[in-house]
Order: C-alpha cells, then sequence, then structure tokens
C-alpha cells in the first residue's frame, strides 16, 4: 500500500511539474498602446496583509519587492506621451503549503488594490480603489497544489506577475481614462474581483476532490 501511495504521489508531482510552468505572456515584446500611458511613479504598500489559512509567511517587504518588479517590469514597456501613476495596496495573500492531494490542496492567491493618478492633473483617475484577487496563473492538475512543486519565493513571483497582468487587463477595460479605447478582454479564471477570503473563501479549495467511501 505503502509503495502504491509513492508512486502516485511521484506522478502527481511529475505532471505537476510539466504543467505548472505558468501562463506567461512574453514581456520582451513592446506592447499595444493603452492611450498616452507612460509609467510614472510605482507604489506598492502592505500595512498588515491578511495571512490566510493555512498559508506560509510572506513579510510586507516582500510583498512589496515582488509587486513593484512585477508592475515595472511589465509597465516599463509602454512609452505614451503623459505619464500616470499606479499605486497598488497588498490586503491579503494565501501561499499554499504542500498539503496533501485530493485532500487538501490550498490554492494560492494575492489580494490587492489599486489606484490610478493622472500626473498632469495630479488627481486621481477612480475616486475609490479597485480591488482584486488573482490566484496563480498555474496548474492545468487540478487538484496540485504549487506548495508541492514550487518554493514561496516562486508563488510570490507567480502572483505578483498575475497581479500586473490583472492591472493591465483593468486598464484596457477602461482605456478611455488613459484617452484610449476600451476594450473587452478574453475572460481569465485566475482574476476575479473583490476579496475572495471574504467574498468566497470556498474558492481557495482544490477543484476536484477523492469521491466519497463507504
Amino acid at each position: 500500500m505503502q509503495t502504491l501511495l509513492t508512486r502516485f504521489l511521484a506522478l502527481i508531482l511529475l505532471l505537476g511539474l510539466s504543467a505548472c510552468g505558468g501562463v506567461r505572456d512574453d514581456l520582451t515584446q513592446t506592447p499595444d498602446p493603452i492611450g498616452h500611458f507612460l509609467l510614472g511613479f510605482n507604489v506598492v504598500v502592505a500595512e498588515d496583509p491578511q495571512k490566510g489559512p493555512v498559508s506560509r509567511d510572506a513579510t510586507p517587504d516582500e510583498w512589496i519587492a515582488a509587486v513593484e518588479k512585477a508592475v515595472n517590469d511589465r509597465f516599463k514597456r509602454y512609452d505614451g506621451d503623459q505619464y500616470y501613476h499606479i499605486a497598488v495596496a497588498v490586503q491579503g495573500y494565501v501561499l499554499g503549503r504542500a498539503g496533501i492531494p485530493l485532500v487538501y490542496s490550498p490554492k494560492s492567491v494575492l489580494i490587492f488594490s489599486v489606484t490610478f493618478y493622472n500626473d498632469a492633473t495630479q488627481s486621481k483617475i477612480n475616486p475609490e480603489p479597485i480591488q482584486l484577487t488573482v490566484f496563480e496563473p498555474c496548474c492545468s492538475v487540478p487538484f496540485l497544489s504549487s506548495g508541492m512543486t514550487k518554493t514561496r519565493e516562486e508563488q510570490m513571483d507567480g502572483l505578483a506577475f498575475n497581479a500586473a497582468r490583472a492591472i493591465e487587463r483593468l486598464m484596457r477595460e477602461h482605456a478611455d481614462w488613459f484617452g484610449g479605447t476600451p476594450e473587452t478582454p478574453e475572460a481569465d479564471p485566475t482574476i476575479v474581483a473583490g476579496n475572495v477570503l471574504v467574498d468566497n473563501p470556498a474558492a481557495l479549495e482544490p477543484d476536484q476532490t477523492p469521491p466519497a467511501t463507504n
């Protein structure tokens, strides 16, 4: 029995390593413009973010560094003719631990809010911060937690990357804020509105669970 379980765990670990590379777009390419957007200040704060259940630890400074880098990597590519500032507040997270496949493999998420500022008018573009939750852009093995295949730092990198993607999608949806034409991005299940820890904690559970036993 022990040998069978060991083989099963080894198999799903192999599947996870091949499936969890993450969906990443190419940041080396020049993106289509979003109106006049040119990145001004990139400000990230993390004032005592809420740590979700069964999460690995991460410090506010680590989150600030990860998100600042992801935002900078994505938005420094834009070469518009008017400065806009992006302010991000990290509000909560879950960095999934290894868990037990098919029993409890918690998903990793990052909850944050974003506010845009127009440098020319020195004013907020969206009066209230827009809150989003992002999941890791991973995996195709639904019951496998990234905690089994990724380090804490790799999980943070993936979440920060997806947070910057979510911000970019939001900007394209509201491109008129930046003098452009609004777009409708394709649905992305790894990006949802609001705070999943408050609004829908069940979303952190595995997508697949073992069948009930008699």
